[in-house]
Parts: C-alpha cells; sequence; structure tokens
C-alpha cells in the first residue's frame, strides 16, 4: 500500500503512526501506574499479624532474659575460673614447697620442728579448702549457664513453632490476597480487551485511527504485562488452565475468522469480474500487487509474465490494454502509464 501513497501522505502517515505510539505510552504509564498501585488497596500481611502475640511475647522475653543471664554467667565463670587457676597455683606451689621441707625435715631428724610441721599442713589444707571452694564457685556457674542454655533453647523451640503456624497462616492469606489483587487486574484489563476488540473491528480506519491502534496496543500492553505475569500459581494448575482457555478461545475465533474469510472469497470469486474489481479498493489492490499476489483470491501470481492476463486462481482481470493507446496496463489502474488516458469506467 506504501507504493501508492503520495510522498508527503507517506510523511502525514508516519506522524500520525508516531502520534499512535505516543498515545500509547502515555496510556500504558498511566495504566501501569494505576496496577501498581493496585495491591495497596489491600493490607500489607506480615508474620505478626497471625501469630499468637501473648505467646510470641512470652517466648521472646524468656529468650531476651536468658541470653542476659547466660551472658552475666559467661562473665562470672570467667573471674571464677581465673580464682581457681590462681588458688591450682597456691596449692601446688605450696606442696611442691611442703614435700621439700618434708624431704629436709626427714634428713635432719630434728624434732623441734614438729610444730613447724602441724603449721605448714594447716596451710596446705587451707589453700586445698580455697582451691576447692573456687571449684564449687566455678561448677555454680556451669550450672547457671547451662540451665540459661536449656531454657534459652526451649523458648526458641517455641517460637519456631508459633512462627511456623503464623507462617502457613501467613502463606494462605498471600494467596488469597494475590488472587483478590489478580481479580482487581482483570476487572480492569477485560474491560480495555473489549473496548479494544470493538475498535479494532469498527474503527481501525476511521479518521482518528491512530488514537483507536494507540488504545489497541496499550489494551495488549495491559493483558500480556500487566496481567499475565500475575497470574495465581497454585502449582502452576491456575496458569495452565488459563493458558488453555485463552488459547481454545482464541483459536477458536482464529478459526471461524478464518472459515469466514475462506467464504467471503467463495462469493466473491463467484461475482462477475468487474463487481469484483469494483468491491477492491484502490490501496488495497495496489498493496497487493506490490506483493506479488492476486488482487482477488490473495493467491501467488507471476506478474512479470506478460502473458498473463487473468489470474490462474480466480480468473480475475489483471491486466487489460488501454482504450487510447491500447498499452497493456494494470487492469486497477486509474490511468494509463503510457498516455495517461484514463481507464474506461467498465473496467
Amino acid at each position: 500500500m506504501s507504493k501508492a501513497l503520495r510522498l508527503s501522505e507517506k510523511w502525514f502517515r508516519f506522524g500520525l503512526w508516531l502520534v499512535a505510539f505516543v498515545f500509547a505510552s502515555f496510556l500504558i504509564g498511566l495504566g501501569g501506574t494505576v496496577v501498581e498501585n493496585l495491591p495497596q488497596v489491600e493490607h500489607h500481611y506480615t508474620l505478626e499479624d497471625f501469630i499468637d502475640r501473648p505467646a510470641a511475647d512470652a517466648a521472646r522475653a524468656a529468650i531476651r532474659s536468658t541470653q542476659e543471664t547466660r551472658q552475666n554467667a559467661d562473665e562470672k565463670m570467667a573471674q571464677a575460673q581465673l580464682r581457681l587457676n590462681t588458688a591450682r597455683a597456691d596449692a601446688a606451689t605450696a606442696r611442691d614447697t611442703f614435700n621439700n621441707w618434708l624431704a629436709t625435715r626427714h634428713v635432719t631428724q630434728r624434732p623441734e620442728q614438729d610444730p613447724e610441721l602441724l603449721a605448714r599442713t594447716r596451710q596446705l589444707d587451707g589453700l586445698k579448702a580455697a582451691e576447692r571452694q573456687a571449684l564449687n564457685g566455678v561448677e555454680a556457674q556451669q550450672q547457671i549457664l547451662l540451665d540459661a542454655q536449656q531454657a534459652e533453647a526451649h523458648a526458641q523451640r517455641d517460637l519456631r513453632e508459633l512462627e511456623r503456624v503464623a507462617g502457613e497462616q501467613l502463606t494462605t492469606e498471600l494467596r488469597s490476597q494475590e488472587l483478590r489483587v489478580f481479580g482487581y487486574r482483570l476487572l480492569l484489563t477485560l474491560p480495555l480487551l473489549g473496548i479494544a476488540g470493538w475498535l479494532f473491528a469498527k474503527k481501525r480506519q476511521s479518521t482518528y485511527w491512530p488514537f483507536v491502534w494507540g488504545f489497541i496496543y496499550f489494551a495488549l500492553f495491559a493483558f500480556f504485562v500487566e496481567l499475565v505475569p500475575y497470574l495465581p500459581s497454585y502449582g502452576g494448575y491456575v496458569r495452565y488452565v488459563v493458558g488453555i482457555v485463552i488459547t481454545v478461545l482464541v483459536g477458536r475465533s482464529a478459526i471461524i475468522a478464518l472459515n469466514r474469510y475462506l467464504e467471503r472469497q467463495k462469493q466473491a470469486e463467484s461475482m462477475p469480474d468487474v463487481e469484483r474489481r469494483k468491491e477492491l479498493s484502490y490501496d488495497t489492490a495496489l498493496a497487493r500487487l506490490a506483493k506479488k499476489v492476486c488482487p482477488g483470491c490473495e493467491r501467488p501470481v507471476d506478474l512479470a509474465n506478460t502473458a498473463i492476463d487473468y489470474c490462474p486462481h480466480c480468473g480475475i482481470c489483471l491486466f487489460d490494454h488501454c482504450g487510447k493507446c491500447e498499452q497493456r496496463k494494470s487492469a486497477f489502474a486509474r490511468f494509463c502509464h503510457a498516455c495517461g488516458a484514463a481507464a474506461r469506467a467498465a473496467e
């Protein structure tokens, strides 16, 4: 068709297509903003909306308390361990000194040193008692630490169980919310598709066709970009079912359209040649000829073969002769390309 257009008309059409795309882009931006804000009509659910608050708060408080207790026990156990190490070192040193002194006492056999022996023994016993006391302090802190760790583990286990139950409820609610938001998108998109279909069928060649096509592109974008990716997926069943339904509907429409087209073609091919050429618009005929197909039946024809004047498939006249100069010309041309004479009215 573009070969049959005037140069300025081509530029005007190009500009109008730009208008269509710009119009569609603004509509897409507006629609995208609306669709993006659709989830805001629903509450943003979190785990805290479904968890047992009193039980969770009690578990968290217990965890914090046991963590503080464990931290304090760690600090006190470090101090107690240091005291134990000191007591053990003192006792070991005193024991070594006492053993050396006993060895000397055994060699000298001096009875006057018996009181000192008793004093050294009492001193060593005191150091062993201090060591035992320090060990008791370490063991006490270890017990406190173990109790805190076990209590924290119990609280953590209770909290995880509460979060697991709440997580299941959250998942269920999010799926329901996802389905509701998809329903909102569907309610917004389906009317757009319906309007776009009506515009395509009735208004695509009207005076305001740039706006018609811009709206059609917007509706298709809203469906395939703003709706289809948000199809809820329950194990894939919803997506596959919706895909099957859409495929069946589109396929059925395509089959019906094809059968209607074939029926129209049969009816057109049964009409007289002159009437058939009158039914074809000038631009449509030239566009089909530019594609090297018959304007009547749209089947391929060797137009370069000068021996072919009629379509071998449907019989429509493709080439005739000028009534003035007898030059062979296209039967759909309005003027002779050789002499410029107007085509005959019968043709």
